[in-house]
């Protein structure tokens, strides 16, 4: 059990930290916990639960400390952190859904916080990184961790579908799309159409083979520099099959991914380089019976918030 109460019945908080209800409480939080718990449109099979892993995540942290002792950081010795809650979605209103989720998100950016974002399907990106170049005047880069380029212009009509939000995304005004980098790219799951698309705006791919080859330290290495060109904010969004599926039991079966001990390293480093939101979708729980890769999302989260210890204790402003 919580020590500090429950976000549902017998759902914990993340990590166990304290849940707060309303805008004037996030003040002095470093690090905002949001669950957007968001399906819609289904791209591949009836049904994928993505909805259900804001619960999920959370009972699986109710395990853990958020010390690292590979890291030797104790990520409650320097950040205050603290459980937002869901987004209370509106079920079939997409628009209505999006809009209560940026105004969430609009709260914890002016309370000058970080926000790690638990969907959800990666549809939720697209209002996400909105807010954010909104609540910016500068430009915004972005490192989108996937298997696949998700840019597609629509889904069976639906532009706001999960394989859509890096087309959306290039359509804001300060982002930077040359600042754009997909990492982990793989499969036949995409199409040529999305990698040409890519190239056209400038964005930078780098696939699962170029990971493998050069060493996940210079792609990230090499990642940020392009993300931070030019840009006043960094936002990180991983989808849970940039994973190979040995490490995913919860995720789409996509093999020739990261490892769990890569993605890991990756998430740890930005964080310390500094970004400045982040999201983790696409967990189906309802394929993870043993509620493994609800785990394994919680371990990536406190690779995330560890980096952003780091980076708060050499005294570097994490907003």
């Amino acid at each position: 059990m919580s020590k500090n109460g429950y976000v549902y019945q017998r759902t914990p908080s993340f990590l166990g930290v304290p849940i707060v209800r309303t805008k004037e409480e996030l003040k002095g939080y470093d690090t905002v916990v949001l669950g957007m718990p968001w399906e819609g449109s289904v791209t591949w099979g009836i049904t994928t639960g993505t909805e259900l892993a804001t619960k999920t995540i959370r009972s699986a942290s109710a395990r853990y400390s958020g010390y690292m002792p590979e890291l030797n950081i104790n990520i409650f010795d320097t950040l205050k952190v603290c459980d937002y809650s869901d987004v209370d979605i509106y079920p079939g209103n997409l628009e209505e859904s999006f809009r209560r989720f940026s105004s969430r998100l609009k709260n914890i950016f002016e309370a000058d916080a970080f926000p790690i974002i638990m969907g959800g399907d990666h549809g939720i990106s697209y209002p996400a990184i909105k807010t954010l170049c909104e609540s910016t005047t500068g430009k915004v880069g972005i490192i989108h961790f996937d298997a696949h380029y998700d840019n597609k212009p629509e889904y069976e009509g639906d532009k706001y579908a999960r394989c859509c939000p890096f087309h959306n995304v290039a359509d804001i005004p300060n982002l930077k799309t040359t600042s754009m980098v997909h990492l982990g790219i793989r499969g036949p799951r995409n199409t040529q159409e999305q990698a040409e698309y890519a190239k056209s705006i400038g964005a930078t791919t780098f696939t699962s083979f170029d990971v493998h080859r050069m060493g996940i330290e210079a792609v990230v290495d090499e990642a940020y520099k392009i993300a931070s060109d030019g840009t006043e904010k960094i936002y990180v969004t991983v989808c849970s099959d940039i994973l190979d599926v040995a490490f995913n039991p919860g995720g789409p079966p996509d093999p020739n991914g990261l490892t769990s001990y890569e993605l890991s390293l990756a998430l740890y480093k930005l964080s310390s380089y500094g970004i400045h939101g982040f999201d983790i979708v696409e967990f189906y729980p309802p394929s993870d019976p043993t509620n493994e890769a609800s785990h394994v999302a919680a371990w990536l989260i406190q690779y995330v918030m560890a980096g952003l210890a780091q980076r708060k204790n050499n005294n570097i402003t994490l907003g």
